[in-house]
């Protein structure tokens, strides 16, 4: 029987509950939210085990967002918010599946349920294989799974034709074990998640700073006079930002949120771990909030600089930091000369923010220096995210805000260790240093062809190019664009290669052949030959510290993705590789010893990991020294764009609910947007809607007709929100399958999932 499309069964519950947006986030109903999910999947003693030590210095990281743990001093209760306690309960739970639980549903009845009534079957027990013309998985030998892999590896025509994707869950022993075992194999055919959030954020920092990664700590969010939060929504996806804001704010701070929705978490909080927070008495955050057109930023930026400028001329020396302009930068004149030429009401106008408000936003930051801008995939996965990303530096840079105290850039990073997956190497480029200290320390040669990022290797794939895909973590199909020519990739594959801890739409669609491959999570402990082992990752803000699991695993069948990686490459590479795979998944020591030998800011790395709250790495643009093109940090010159709707159209981003981290669904209430029961649903203008002669409630698809291909998500309910005009928002991942696989971010190549031109139209009410 074939399968169904590859998006989510579009089917709603029929018991929609809307009501007001809430003003203020978290409090005792989080608390009390996550730890009845908690308890409901892993029960009260194994859940409270694991609560107690995640994100505490001697227990492991949370599975979920990769908001820094404080250096010193952390909660011994609940050093983590809601999302992460939900994150926990999806992997610590102790429903299991077997190979009965295979035997008994088949591919296709599986793909029939929703994503969340997937992920809620439990953990993978087993290695399991689905043979070709299979309707059903079955068990494999770890033995066996590992030759299938090295079978098909040794059969293609070129290691080109293999795709090794990595997500933001794998620990930095794990991929650097992989992106080596990758290029031994003979490829750099190393997609990731990156690729498809952040990357426009490393492309755009590179260029005008000299690293691709923020510049600030946590610690400065605590001592600083302006905090702009730009296209990101931190109490749904990083709730625990809130409390440093809220501290932030306390000393003083003035936070500025700029957003197309009015999101609960960018204007009230209450910590459920204070006396005020529980009373909801201290709950305001924005001191200004800027609603904003979608993709407007890049506008409004300009906008703010060009009277930041305006603002100098009227005092000189006072506004703009000069002395840092003159010996710290490059660009600036061209730069000036170029907002001088611009009409502040056009621009204004482009980015949907008037200019009076945008007035409000320059008197608060033109007297102040220590100016911190965060954001996330609200600015990266647009068209122009590179230009707008450095036009966010190039304001920055006017007030000498960079390479100081309080001061700086915060990108927020969505997985737990996305960050530190690219430390480790795993990149589809390969920089100079990686390439002749792998030579040095393994004594083979990294390929130098450059090979294909996220987008690349679905079009490989699909133009039947690619024919092995391997993915370590993640849910691949559901987090990618164009969800359908996805599919169509993925089926065409000779085998696709799943490492994942939960079942999950990509295992359903497959290639000829199929392996599951569970592996231990992040709270579990890992043990073998007779010594526990652990872990790190990376944070948002450059810190690497180690991660121990607590928890017995519910298979004894479970491996570590390090060994499951040291397994394959055995079996693929044999005994003339120039690695110990052997030595790697016995102790991570020695993995850990050859990191130190191979990736810069690692050195003693054994040791430094080791220290209760890890380390930082090296972070140049920090401290003020820009290893750029012209040893300066560059002014970058672009004009303002923003994607325009035609007659008919509306510009299309696509957001998480609060029930989700990623495309893991925990449940069907997005209580801060006053969205309960469903998750099918179009956030529109009450104007738009009536002008397009609709109602709030009614049943419509949405679709484009890109490229002369039309892509349709079916069955949404209209909501009234206040949202811009002409201006829509989807959850992410049913819409995905609206997201082109063309329209991508200059110079990063990220899908622009935050700018998707649709139309709508009725297809029934209930």
């Amino acid at each position: 029987m074939s399968l169904p499309a590859a998006e989510n069964p579009a089917k709603l519950t029929n018991n929609i509950k809307l009501d007001e947006p809430r003003t203020v986030a978290a409090g005792m109903t989080a608390v009390a939210v996550a730890l009845k999910m908690v308890v409901e999947e892993a029960g009260v003693v194994r859940g409270n085990k694991a609560l107690l030590k995640m994100n505490q210095k001697d227990g492991f990281d949370c599975p979920s967002c990769a908001w820094p743990d404080p250096d010193f001093k952390r909660s011994p209760v609940a050093e983590y918010c809601e999302n992460g306690a939900k994150a926990l309960g999806e992997e610590a739970t102790d429903k299991a599946l077997w190979a009965d639980f295979f035997a008994q549903n088949s591919v296709y009845d599986l793909s029939l349920l929703s994503d969340l009534e997937i992920g809620k079957k439990g953990r993978l027990a087993e290695p399991m294989y689905l043979p070709k013309g299979g309707t059903h998985y079955q068990p494999i030998s770890w033995a066996d799974a590992f030759q299938k892999v090295a079978d098909h590896l040794h059969a293609l025509e070129s290691p080109d034709e293999a795709i090794f994707y990595t997500s933001g869950r794998a620990s930095n022993e794990a991929a650097f074990a992989y992106q080596l075992f990758v290029r031994e194999y003979g490829t750099n055919n190393l997609p990731d998640c990156s690729n498809m959030c952040h990357e426009s954020s490393g492309v755009a920092l590179s260029e005008s700073l000299g690293i691709g990664k923020g510049t600030v700590m946590l610690e400065d969010f605590y001592d600083t006079d302006i905090i702009m939060i730009m296209g990101q929504n931190p109490g749904t996806n990083h709730p625990r930002m809130m409390t440093a804001l809220q501290k932030g704010k306390r000393n003083g701070a003035k936070i500025i949120a700029v957003n197309p929705l009015h999101e609960t978490g960018l204007v009230g909080f209450n910590d459920p771990q204070t006396v005020k927070g529980i009373l909801s008495l201290d709950n305001k955050l924005a001191e200004l909030f800027v609603q904003i057109r979608m993709n407007g930023d890049m506008a409004f930026l300009q906008v703010v600089a060009r009277l930041l400028l305006d603002e100098e001329e009227k005092a000189p020396g006072t506004v703009l930091d000069q002395d840092f302009i003159k010996n710290k930068t490059s660009g600036y004149e061209a730069y000036a000369a170029h907002l001088k030429q611009q009409d502040v009401n056009a621009l204004a106008e482009l980015s949907g923010v008037p200019l009076a408000k945008i007035r409000e936003v320059v008197e608060l930051i033109k007297n102040k220096k220590r100016i911190i801008i965060c954001w996330a995939m609200g600015l990266t996965q647009h068209a122009n995210s590179v230009e707008t990303l450095k036009e966010l530096v190039n304001v920055l840079l006017l007030k000498g805000s960079v390479g100081i105290p309080g001061g700086g850039t915060c990108p927020v990073r969505g997985h737990s260790n996305v960050q530190g997956d690219r430390t480790m190497g795993v990149w589809e480029q390969v920089k100079p240093e990686w390439r002749e200290n792998i030579r040095e320390v393994f004594g083979f040669e990294v390929p130098e062809k450059k090979g294909y990022d996220t987008v690349n290797a679905i079009r490989a794939m699909h133009d039947g190019k690619a024919k092995v895909f391997f993915g370590l973590g993640g849910n691949f199909l559901s987090a990618t664009p164009d969800t359908n020519y996805t599919a169509k990739g993925l089926r065409q594959c000779k085998l696709t290669v799943h490492i994942s801890t939960k079942l999950n739409r990509s295992h359903l669609v497959h290639g000829e052949e199929a392996l599951i491959l569970p592996t231990l999570a992040r709270s579990d402990q890992d043990i073998h030959d007779g010594t526990e082992q652990f872990v790190t990752c990376e944070n948002s803000m450059g810190v690497i510290q180690a991660s121990r699991g607590v928890l017995e695993p519910i298979s004894n069948q479970l491996l570590s993705e390090i060994r499951i990686i040291c397994g394959v490459a055995q079996a693929t590479l044999g005994k003339d590789s120039k690695v110990n795979w052997a030595q790697y998944g016995h102790h991570y020591d020695n993995i850990r010893n050859d990191i130190a030998r191979v990736i810069e800011g690692c050195e003693d790395f054994n040791r430094k990991v080791r220290q209760p709250a890890g380390y930082y790495l090296p972070n140049s643009a920090r401290h003020g020294e820009f290893k750029t093109a012209t040893g300066k940090a560059m002014f970058n010159v672009a004009e303002a764009t923003a994607p325009k709707p035609g007659p008919g159209e509306y510009l299309m981003m696509t957001i998480r609910s609060h029930d989700q981290f990623n495309t893991t669904i925990y449940g069907l209430e997005d209580r801060y947007r006053g969205v309960h029961n469903e998750r099918r649903v179009v956030f529109m203008n009450i104007q738009d809607i009536i002008e397009a002669g609709f109602s709030s409630g009614d049943i419509v698809d949405v679709y484009n007709n890109h490229g002369g291909r039309e892509r349709v998500a079916r069955t949404f309910v209209l909501v009234a929100y206040d949202i811009p005009k002409r201006c829509i928002a989807t959850y992410f991942p049913e819409a995905n399958v609206l997201v082109p696989i063309d329209t991508i971010a200059e110079h990063s190549n990220t899908p622009i999932y935050k700018s998707v031109l649709v139309k709508i139209r009725k297809s029934g009410s209930f």
